[in-house]
């Protein structure tokens, strides 16, 4: 095979999918990639390796959940992205640590939400918004003094009511808003006396409301 097209190589290994494992030591990168989605899985393990992160990450794609531990480790972020995308949950916690923060980001979408507290202290905000998004509100407590406006705010639209009652006192009128949407009726109306307007409005929005139930 002489193509250098990845279409016409994807071609020939789709029609011929006998000689794909031919191809895996191949010196041009994309031949040994596409060679990958045809080959055998037992003959590709060797690939793990490669020099080619487009080759390593064709690997990641064809071998089973629970077989991605070695590729976890990978050097490149985009392979151990696409590792934490297809790796069993089960398997997923030791990722939750990942250098970089993508990585997390991926492993607090899909880690189960008995492990997900793990998580709830990681030092990038975004991570800890999924985080946030995702624990049952029972369980966002842990949450309620977060340094970021962003994920407090999370913790009180999810929260349980009670919970987040110290929130209607936070320092972000975003968050008191939230908060007041959520708290228990009774415990709002200190929100009548914040300094910003739309947190004194919901406030009143909801006493009213218990006025004319």
């Amino acid at each position: 095979m002489r193509a250098h097209s990845g279409r016409q190589i994807d071609r020939f290994l789709r029609a011929n999918p006998d000689v794909a494992d031919r191809y895996l030591k191949d010196g041009f990168w994309e031949r040994r990639a596409i060679a990958v989605r045809y080959a055998p899985v037992e003959s590709i393990l060797a690939l793990q390796n490669d020099s080619d992160v487009v080759v390593r990450r064709a690997v990641v794609m064809r071998l089973p959940p629970d077989e991605l531990k070695v590729m976890s480790k990978d050097p490149d972020r985009e392979v151990r992205i696409t590792v934490a995308q297809r790796m069993s949950p089960d398997l997923l916690l030791p990722m939750a640590s990942d250098s970089d923060y993508m990585v997390r980001v991926v492993v607090a979408r899909r880690l189960s939400h008995g492990k997900l507290p793990k998580m709830a202290n990681d030092p990038e905000r975004e991570v800890r918004k999924t985080v946030a998004q995702r624990l049952p509100a029972f369980a966002l407590a842990r949450m309620l003094g977060d340094p970021e406006p962003e994920v407090r705010r999370i913790v009180a639209e999810r929260g349980l009511p009670d919970d987040v009652v110290v929130l209607l006192e936070d320092p972000d009128w975003l968050v008191r808003l939230a908060a007041v949407q959520n708290a228990p009726r009774e415990s709002v109306r200190i929100a009548l006396d914040d300094p910003e307007p739309d947190v004194r409005h919901m406030a009143w929005q909801r006493l009213a409301e218990a006025e004319t139930s």
